[in-house]
């Protein structure tokens, strides 16, 4: 459980990453793809398949397994709703994975 003024510090912390542009571009493309239910769920589909071929996947044959499923995927990514909120997405997650990395080492987290 959070002391009040670490929460107090954390909540803080979470408006500031919500003020960045990177966050208001993904918020905004996440309301704009979720005006289309069936898109949005294609979108979701291709994000769980993504993460299964990256996550279960020998290396010896990851390269053949990403390379077919973005030729599956190829006319599905030109369009320009799933193109914006993917690359809106991957800015934040990777935004997000340098705040970790930071936090981890500052903490001396191993």
């Amino acid at each position: 459980m959070l002391d009040n003024q670490i929460g107090a510090l954390t909540e803080n912390f979470v408006k500031s990453i919500k003020d960045t542009d990177i966050y208001q571009k993904y918020y905004y493309q996440l309301g704009k793809i979720k005006k289309t239910p069936e898109l949005f769920e294609r979108v979701n589909e291709f994000r769980h398949r993504n993460f299964e071929i990256q996550n279960t996947s020998q290396i010896n044959e990851l390269y053949d397994k990403m390379d077919a499923f973005e030729k599956e995927y190829e006319t599905f990514r030109e369009s320009p709703v799933v193109d914006d909120f993917l690359r809106a997405e991957l800015a934040f997650c990777r935004m997000m994975q340098e705040i970790y990395v930071i936090i981890t080492e500052e903490l001396n987290f191993e």
